[in-house]
């Protein structure tokens, strides 16, 4: 299993990285919002460099050129809710792709553990196609390797790339133990060291679903 983590090179995504967590930028929904989304294009354009590719000729007004074009199949899947902004960077450079969605949500015990649930997916068959699996954090990891298994439903896919902002030490050794020898690639954008009694990881950001659309019942 591959692991890569943007934030480890300085560039513009470590800015927006930043901005997320900020407690004075995050009253700001709309920016909030936009911020995961550039994010995700930045994460298109770097998984992209890992597709297959095959030479095509491009009818100029002036002559014929040749480009390197991908020709993998690609599906978005998403967790809800708070995976749709990063989900929409990312399809904005893979604009041709199929797409997919996952209701995952914890439901809580009264001494205040929970259990992760899976309530709803929507998805094209995944046969031989190329998944790209987000959401904003990977808190335990569990919400990821649910809402993967869940998708083996739709079909086997070739290879899957899994998508988080912002990941505990905990979660990233979690999904490399669980897929370790897969064809797995996870993409990252920062990893903090803590993940509390609660699993939420510290520093972090908070509730990306509740920075994004607001708060909840």
């Amino acid at each position: 299993m591959q692991i890569n983590i943007l934030n480890q090179q300085n560039s513009l995504f470590n800015k927006f990285v930043s901005e997320i967590r900020d407690t004075g930028i995050q009253t700001d929904p709309i920016r909030f919002r936009r911020n995961l989304e550039r994010m995700g294009e930045i994460f298109a354009y770097e998984i992209s460099k890992e597709l297959q590719y095959e030479e095509k000729e491009i009818t100029t007004p002036l002559g014929i050129a040749q480009e390197n074009l991908p020709q993998n199949n690609v599906v978005m899947a998403s967790i809800l809710r708070a995976g749709l902004p990063l989900h929409q960077g990312l399809l904005n450079y893979f604009d041709r792709a199929e797409n997919a969605f996952v209701s995952a949500y914890r439901k809580y015990t009264e001494d205040g553990d929970f259990d992760i649930h899976i309530e709803y997916i929507s998805s094209p068959s995944l046969d031989d196609k190329v998944i790209i699996l987000s959401d904003p954090m990977l808190a335990s990891g569990g919400s990821m390797e649910l809402a993967y298994k869940a998708l083996l439903h739709r079909g086997t896919p070739k290879h899957v790339h899994m998508v988080a902002i912002i990941a505990s030490q905990a979660g990233v050794d979690y999904i490399r133990n669980m897929f370790e020898g897969e064809d797995v690639t996870l993409w990252l954008g920062a990893v903090d060291a803590e993940l509390n009694a609660k699993s939420y990881i510290v520093p972090g950001l908070g509730d990306a679903g509740d920075l994004a659309y607001g708060g909840k019942i």
